[in-house]
């Protein structure tokens, strides 16, 4: 009989909205294998640990982050994935505001930093392939849930929120149509809040309301921009 020698990972892929860009938080590494390389962040569960509270625990241990958006994202297990031993890997991607965070890295991290998506270093183990399908996973849901909240600040210009669809979805998009389909759901709220955009005249802000999203998603309601 074979005896199994399988260790078992968490990863966790977050993305933070911050300068109009999507950035992903990366740790660099301060073991082997991949020493001082970036990569992300987490490591393996302890054997009374549940998945979620593993990859919970890594970020805040790495990076000092708790994240506002978690889900479960694939697992990944070829068997070369890590020079050590047979590691399994359960990934996650995460959403955060990273104004609310204060980043800082510990244990076995040497240092931490959000990187705009479309400028990253050369990732270790197989991450960058994690954070390919976690990039499609984000595009694919922001069509049908309003997880883009969860990524701009508290209070944001309309603008802010055209852009955030912008750059995830990589493509343009009918600003009109846009903005006429988002108001008519009636989950956001324009304040009076006036801030001013270029050399335009000053924009109302706006939040979203998520306590009258949960109440209408209770009702039937589908959120849907394609």
């Amino acid at each position: 009989m074979t005896i199994q020698n399988i260790k078992v990972a968490v990863d966790a892929v977050v993305f933070g909205y911050k300068d109009k860009v999507l950035n992903i938080l990366l740790i660099k590494r301060d073991i082997e294998p991949f020493k001082n390389s970036w990569a992300l962040p987490g490591g393996l569960v302890l054997e009374n640990e549940s998945l979620e509270d593993a990859v919970e625990r890594e970020l805040r241990e790495e990076t000092n982050v708790t994240v506002d958006y978690l889900e479960q994202l694939y697992s990944f297990g070829q068997p070369e994935r890590d020079p050590r031993n047979r590691v399994i890997s359960i990934t996650y991607f995460g959403l955060v505001k990273p104004e609310h965070h204060k980043i800082k890295a510990d244990t076995d991290a040497n240092d931490v930093a959000w990187f705009d998506i479309n400028k990253l270093p050369e990732l270790a183990f197989d991450h960058m392939s994690i954070l390919e399908m976690a990039k499609k996973r984000l595009r694919n849901k922001l069509t049908y849930e309003p997880i883009g909240f969860d990524l701009l600040a508290d209070k944001f210009l309309f603008s802010d929120l055209e852009k955030l669809y912008t750059t995830i979805l990589d493509k343009q998009i009918d600003r009109r149509n846009f903005r006429k389909k988002i108001l008519s759901f009636g989950i956001l709220e324009e304040l009076q809040e006036k801030v001013s955009e270029g050399r335009g005249r000053p924009a109302n802000l706006f939040k979203f309301n998520q306590k009258q999203y949960f109440k209408l998603k209770k009702e039937g309601f589908l959120f849907d921009i394609k």
